[in-house]
C-alpha cells in the first residue's frame, strides 16, 4: 500500500470510521453522530477511497469488517482518545485542595502584601506565594512562564507574548515623620534641601521624580537607596529623610510609624503601570483565579490610598483621614441690641 497523504486526510472521516466500527450500523451511526445515513455512507467511500480498503463489508445482519479496518481501529481509537482528552477545557481550578505555589512580582507595600495573603490563604491554604521585586528582568520571565503576575512602572517596552492591563496612575505623597523640622516651612527649599530615600525597582526605569526635578532645574538629596518598600517607613520614623511614593506605599504604615504626608511642593506628574501575565497562561484557570485576586486587591486598595492622601484642601495630609475642624461663629449677644 502506497504512503497516505495525510494533509488529505479528514479527521472527521476517521470519527466516522469509529461509530461505524462500533455499530456496524449506518442508520445507528447516523443517530449517534446528528448526520444523515447518506452522509455517513459518503463519508465512509471516501474513506475507502484514500485508504485503498474497502473497510466495512455489508451484509444481512452488520457490516463486517476487513482485516485491514481490524487493525486500523486498534491504531485510530487511542488517537481518537488523545485528541479528545487535549482538547478538552481545563477543569475548574479548585481554591480549597490545590497545592501551587504562585510566582508574583509586585512592589512589596504592606497593605497589599498583607490583603493578598488572607484572601489567598482564607480561600486556599494549601496555596503558597512567592513574592518577588519586580525589575526590568521580570517581564521576560513572565513571558517565559516562570512568573505568574507581574505589576511595572513606566512605559517600557514589554516583550512579546503577554497580556497586558492598565492600572491607575500613581500620584505623589511626600511622607515625613511627625514633628519633621520641614512641616514648620514646608515649601520647595525643604523638599529640596532634606535627603531622601528611594527605592530602587526596575533600575532601568527612569525615575519620574527625578525627571520632573531635572526638568525645572533642581535638584535633590539621596540620602539613602534602599532595595525593599518594608525598610521605608522604619527609616523615615528614624530620621528626618523625605520619601516621595505613591500612597498606597506608605498608607497604613503611617499611624503605626507616626508619619504624616505631605502634597509634594512641585508639581509631579501621574506615574502610569501596568500588570500583565503570559498569554499562554491566560485561560489557565488557577493563573485567572490569583491574578483576579490580586488586580482587584490592589485596585482596591490604591483607590481608597489616593482618596484618603491626596486631598487637596490642606497642604498637609494626615496620618489619620483628615477631620475639619468647623470655623467659630461670632458669639450673638442673648440680648439682641
Amino acid at each position: 500500500m502506497s504512503k497516505i497523504d495525510l494533509s488529505k486526510l479528514d479527521l472527521n472521516l476517521l470519527v466516522t470510521f469509529e461509530v461505524l466500527m462500533t455499530e456496524g450500523n449506518v442508520t445507528r451511526a447516523a443517530a449517534l453522530l446528528g448526520r444523515t445515513q447518506s452522509a455517513i455512507s459518503h463519508a465512509l467511500e471516501r474513506l475507502r477511497v484514500q485508504l485503498g480498503d474497502p473497510l466495512l463489508i455489508k451484509t444481512r445482519e452488520s457490516m463486517k469488517p476487513t482485516p485491514f479496518a481490524l487493525t486500523l481501529i486498534e491504531g485510530v481509537r487511542p488517537i481518537l482518545q488523545n485528541i479528545q482528552r487535549v482538547v478538552t477545557p481545563l477543569p475548574p481550578f479548585d481554591p480549597g485542595t490545590s497545592t501551587r505555589v504562585f510566582r508574583i512580582a509586585l512592589p512589596a507595600f504592606s497593605s497589599l502584601l498583607s490583603a493578598v495573603c488572607e484572601r489567598v490563604h482564607t480561600a486556599a491554604p494549601g496555596v503558597s506565594l512567592e513574592w518577588i521585586t519586580p525589575n526590568a528582568r521580570a517581564a521576560q520571565a513572565v513571558a517565559d512562564g516562570h512568573i505568574d503576575l507581574a505589576h511595572l512602572g513606566g512605559a517600557a517596552t514589554l516583550p512579546h507574548g503577554l497580556e497586558v492591563q492598565m492600572a491607575q496612575p500613581f500620584s505623589w505623597v511626600t511622607f515625613v515623620r511627625k514633628n519633621h523640622p520641614a512641616l514648620s516651612n514646608w515649601g520647595v527649599n525643604a523638599w529640596t534641601t532634606w535627603p531622601h530615600v528611594t527605592v530602587n525597582i526596575g533600575n532601568t526605569v527612569p525615575n519620574p521624580i527625578d525627571e520632573a526635578v531635572s526638568e525645572r532645574g533642581l535638584r535633590r538629596t539621596i540620602g539613602a537607596r534602599i532595595s525593599d518598600f518594608s525598610g521605608v517607613a522604619p527609616l523615615l520614623a528614624g530620621t528626618d529623610m523625605l520619601g516621595t511614593f505613591p500612597p498606597l506605599a506608605l498608607a497604613d504604615d503611617m499611624l503605626m510609624y507616626g508619619l504624616s504626608g505631605l502634597k509634594p511642593p512641585l508639581s509631579l506628574p501621574p506615574f502610569a503601570s501596568r500588570f500583565f501575565w503570559s498569554s499562554r497562561l491566560a485561560n489557565d484557570p488557577a493563573n485567572r483565579w490569583i491574578r483576579e485576586i490580586v488586580i482587584e486587591t490592589y485596585t482596591k486598595l490604591q483607590q481608597a490610598a489616593e482618596a484618603r492622601l491626596t486631598e487637596p484642601s490642606s497642604t498637609e495630609l494626615c496620618s489619620t483621614p483628615m477631620v475639619r475642624t468647623p470655623r467659630r461663629r461670632a458669639r450673638r449677644s442673648p440680648h439682641p441690641q
